[in-house]
């Protein structure tokens, strides 16, 4: 019973959160986390730190990865699953109803100008996750991710390289330091 409680109330949150979302994965991601750690604290801010980093570099859409990681995380497969038909269920519901009127939309002067509004502010959430996700690497102290931020940045932004190659050269990097201090019984760089 108490489970059941816990998969309605898990489904009930994430189906408001990306009903109420609009800019894609970025943009959820502090709402999530204003949800679960802020309010409710059934996550902490480290782990969500953490489910977010894991469902940045998996494949798919970053708010369907988080929501199964927040799910797993609070109740297993089932809540993988309902976190995420919570997650899908509105977008699928709102792009089914703006594809019936998709003319009547696309030139519609109000609904242009409320797109780049919400253009707007989802670019604002995006600057404020990247704010906080570099503050918490900052806060740790540890010189290889910040090492890893600035070049990896530079390798991207400049050099051009793919970024599936810097994600799996980071997750390397990333391991082989974990390991590397695990056996030294140290703490990672």
């Amino acid at each position: 019973m108490q489970n059941q409680k816990i998969l309605i109330r898990l489904f009930l949150l994430t189906f408001q959160i990306s009903a109420c979302t609009f800019g894609g994965g970025f943009v959820i991601i502090p709402f999530m986390q204003k949800k679960f750690v802020d309010e409710l604290h059934w996550i902490e801010d480290q782990e969500m730190m953490d489910l977010t980093t894991i469902a940045q570099c998996s494949p798919g859409a970053i708010a369907v990865n988080a929501s199964i990681l927040i799910g797993y995380h609070m109740a297993g497969v089932p809540g993988a699953l309902i976190t995420v038909l919570g997650t899908v269920l509105p977008p699928l519901i709102i792009i089914s109803v703006i594809s019936l009127f998709y003319t009547a939309f696309r030139d519609n002067v109000i609904v242009n100008m409320a797109m780049t509004g919400m253009l707007a502010g989802a670019a604002a959430v995006i600057c404020d996750v990247v704010i906080t996700m570099v503050k918490s690497i900052f806060q740790k102290k540890r010189i290889l991710p910040i090492a890893i931020l600035f070049v990896s940045f530079i390798a991207v932004r400049f050099i051009r390289i793919n970024i599936i190659l810097i994600i799996l050269i980071c997750a390397v990097i990333g391991a082989a330091d974990t390991l590397y201090s695990g056996r030294k019984g140290r703490r990672p760089l």
